[in-house]
């Protein structure tokens, strides 16, 4: 069901035990919070909902990212930040011997989980390491890339060694603008080597995992900005996903999600977690949400009434196309149903 989770009258929020956010995109963008960001979370807990973070940026550690949260407004303690180099340390313990030496292609977040973990660090591949892991970290260059192809020459088939990624992210969004992510970087290599590496962090379960066992939460709400990966790997954990539209993800994009990347609700703001969210209503080829309806009409899809909102325009027409069980290359979109007052300047 489209939007399964909403109820008339109901919003995002309701039956919500743990809020299980993004940072980049849904937070703040750079060091700057996000408009309305830090006073709808601050306001979730106050009412009685726990808080956690998931971020598969692994340049920074959760010290780090819970103290830049606290910063901004936000009550939050190093154990509510899951990070995508926690995850890649859940993974490798099952990969190599305890103890081992690791390869680190990354900055200070991941350096200090391999720590933590209890593997040693080593920068070169002459340390004959027992695996590579790489994450992103605004210093990594060439020669970081150089090692990680060196020591990942030997193919996997020929007894190579584990390489794991603790995202691939394409972009991550920053202040001035958006930026090349880690999934750039992980691609450089993989050209180099023509191997893929194994991915910890979102789109993949165990980083949800890990945030569902160390909140205890029974009916969480993830809160995303990119299809890909945030809603991606919500859907994959079971959970219901909320995007919003304040980072990388458009409307065009939200239109063309394919059904493992399609959210339960949509919404232009975190405010809007407050509000009722509208219910979907279809008769015949005309769908309803709020006062903003669409119809389709053989390949063409017609708005029939625009509405007195933008976002449940976007809704209904999303709503009408992954209904239709037809993709969205198979109808002709008018431009306002995806026009895009959404984006923070």
């Amino acid at each position: 069901m489209i939007f399964g989770r909403a109820k008339r009258e109901a919003t995002p929020l309701d039956d919500v035990d743990v809020v299980l956010a993004d940072l980049d995109g849904v937070v703040y963008a750079g060091p700057g919070a996000l408009p309305h960001a830090v006073d709808s979370l601050n306001r979730a807990q106050e009412e009685g909902r726990r808080l956690g973070y998931i971020t598969n940026n692994a340049s920074r550690t959760d010290a780090t990212v819970a103290a830049h949260l606290s910063s901004l407004g936000l009550r939050v303690a190093a154990d509510d930040v899951v990070t995508s180099p926690q995850a890649a340390m859940r993974l490798m313990r099952d990969l190599v011997p305890a103890g081992s030496t690791l390869l680190v292609i990354g900055g200070e977040g991941l350096v200090v989980e391999v720590e933590k973990a209890g593997f040693v660090v080593t920068r070169s591949a002459e340390d004959a390491p027992a695996a590579v892991v790489q994450g992103f970290a605004p210093e990594v260059g060439w020669t970081q890339l150089a090692e990680a192809a060196y020591a990942l020459a030997t193919p996997v088939e020929e007894g190579g060694i584990p390489w794991v990624a603790t995202n691939t992210d394409w972009t991550i969004p920053q202040a001035r603008g958006i930026a090349p992510g880690n999934g750039t970087l992980v691609s450089a290599v993989h050209t180099a080597v023509g191997r893929l590496a194994t991915i910890a962090g979102k789109p993949e379960r165990p980083i949800f995992d890990e945030a569902v066992t160390r909140t205890g939460a029974t009916n969480p709400l993830f809160i995303g900005d990119r299809l890909d990966t945030d809603i991606q790997g919500a859907r994959a954990a079971e959970m219901a996903s909320l995007l919003v539209l304040t980072g990388i993800d458009r409307p065009k994009q939200v239109l063309a999600a394919p059904p493992s990347q399609r959210p339960d609700f949509i919404v232009a703001d975190l405010r809007e977690l407050f509000e009722p969210y509208p219910s979907t209503t279809v008769k015949g080829e005309r769908t309803r949400v709020g006062d903003a309806v669409v119809e389709i009409d053989g390949v063409d899809l017609r708005i029939v009434s625009e509405g007195s909102r933008q976002i449940d325009l976007l809704r209904a027409g999303a709503a009408a196309i992954w209904n239709s069980g037809r993709a969205i290359f198979g109808f002709r979109v008018p431009e306002q149903l995806y026009a895009d007052p959404f984006r923070v300047r």
